[in-house]
């Protein structure tokens, strides 16, 4: 299909708010339910006393993205009972704003927790099982309330929002580096580098290939790192212990080599406005390869020994099914997307040349595991490539201030989660009128309470680490 009326654009680019089209509403709801197309962002900023809604088009197949706009008021049709997808960004609009999509399914707060009262049943066989917010041991705060019928799971509703620390308007009136370190601790690099080419864009700032390099090289050694702490932990949950022990020592050894790069583990310090603090030798990149070689030969032997023991495939094999029709329909993203056959990535809108994303595609609990070691090895693979075209002068540009007016900047990048977009847009003088962060754990929450349904109790433990979703990213 051909998509009209829209304003094609590029990641990272400058685009001027009066160059996107603004769409009769019937037109804008054609736009965002053609299902050919996947809704990457639908979000309200306020100008002139209206209402604009933006919906940001991503035609996956093309590599292309789109927007457009529409003027709304208090009320509108909802565009959720015509795509699933879109159901989250409309509740969070109307959270915000008292911007109300008349006929929402299922309108619960996003972020709010206050007297919200769960999904309960009549039934005398059913009953309810509460946990958190608070969890023992480091896990972040989130409640859980699980609707059974002995020891299945009918319904699962996940109510976040303990910690919401109100960092989009932090970084509208104060943008740092630090603070978008800050957004989500285990996506430091992923955060951090999305807010640096996004101030760049806007200030005209040009970084150097070198910078962008090493940006990509520590992208895909966080990806690494989580991915195989991923599969320890699952290991972990299922009493697989050799394998959580292994795989356990394994992240280490790339989280230290991220240390000898940056001085942090989880890469703090290395993002700055322009390119990067820090710079990659040769003896630092020999100890790179060593490193990642490795950690290959670790991971495989592990992984091929744990994903063909049949006790381990009877504990992960069909369980936590999210079908490829379901994890569609509600927009997931990510690995948690591939492993159930959406194949979205979005490092195919230009940041990397002649990419392939990879898919396990079963969509259990196994192919969000086995998707993890597939891209363990990709990402290995990635970071030699990228080391050998680690050539020229580290080159550290003059630092720029004052951002083009009338004008909005949306910056995709996938984390090891999945698709991070930022969304920054300017007023007439230049200041940042609106700071917007999307984290992909936004799409996938929905799709871990959907995942539990008609499993056992006992087996939410290891669907939750197979999703490994983010509380403070998707509180903000």
């Amino acid at each position: 299909m051909v998509m009209t009326k829209t304003l094609k654009f590029k990641n990272n680019e400058v685009i001027k708010k009066s160059e996107i089209p603004v769409l009769e509403f019937s037109e804008f709801e054609r736009l965002v339910t053609d299902t050919h197309f996947r809704v990457a962002n639908l979000f309200i900023n306020q100008e002139e006393y209206k209402n604009n809604m933006y919906a940001v088009i991503a035609d996956d197949i093309n590599a292309q993205l789109h927007i457009a706009s529409t003027i709304v008021g208090n009320e509108y049709p909802s565009l959720t009972l015509k795509r699933p997808a879109v159901h989250m960004f409309e509740r969070e609009i109307y959270e915000n704003y008292g911007i109300r999509p008349a006929g929402h399914p299922f309108l619960k707060p996003v972020r709010v927790n206050e007297g919200y009262e769960f999904l309960k049943s009549d039934d005398l066989q059913s009953h309810e099982v509460a946990v958190g917010p608070v969890h023992a041991g480091i896990i972040e705060p989130g409640h859980f309330r699980f609707l059974c019928q002995g020891e299945r799971v009918m319904h699962l509703e996940i109510q976040l929002g303990w910690q919401h620390r109100g960092v989009e308007k932090m970084l509208k009136n104060n943008p740092n580096i630090w603070l978008a370190e800050s957004i989500s601790g285990d996506t430091t690099i992923g955060h951090s580098s999305v807010f640096a080419r996004g101030i760049e864009a806007l200030t005209g700032m040009k970084v150097c290939k070198r910078a962008q390099t090493i940006r990509k090289i520590a992208l895909e050694m966080e990806r690494m790192a989580i991915h195989i702490g991923d599969i320890g932990a699952i290991a972990g949950d299922i009493a697989y212990l050799m394998a959580a022990n292994v795989l356990g020592v394994t992240r280490t050894l790339v989280i230290n080599t991220m240390l000898e790069i940056s001085g942090s583990r989880f890469g703090k310090g290395l993002m700055r406005i322009g390119g990067v603090n820090f710079d990659i030798d040769d003896e630092l990149k020999d100890k790179i390869t060593k490193m990642l070689e490795e950690v290959d030969t670790r991971v495989t032997e592990m992984c091929d020994a744990m994903f063909s023991n049949a006790t381990v495939l009877s504990r992960l094999e069909n369980t936590g099914l999210v079908s490829t029709k379901k994890a569609e329909e509600i927009g997931m993203v990510g690995p948690a997307a591939r492993a159930s056959g959406v194949v979205v990535d979005c490092r195919l809108f230009g940041d990397y040349k002649n990419f392939v994303p990879v898919s396990a595609r079963n969509g259990d609990v196994w192919a969000r595991a086995y998707q993890r070691f597939l891209e363990i090895k990709q990402s290995k693979a990635m970071i030699l490539d990228m080391l050998e075209e680690l050539n020229g002068k580290l080159e550290t540009p003059e630092i720029k201030t004052g951002y083009a007016p009338n004008g909005m900047c949306l910056t995709f990048t996938e984390g090891w989660r999945g698709e991070i977009c930022h969304v920054i847009i300017t007023d007439k003088t230049g200041a940042i009128e609106q700071y917007k962060i999307k984290d992909p754990s936004f799409h996938n929450w929905f799709g871990l309470a959907l995942a539990v349904r008609n499993n056992q109790i006992s087996d939410f433990p290891v669907c939750n680490k197979s999703f490994d979703l983010s509380y403070c990213g998707f509180d903000l």
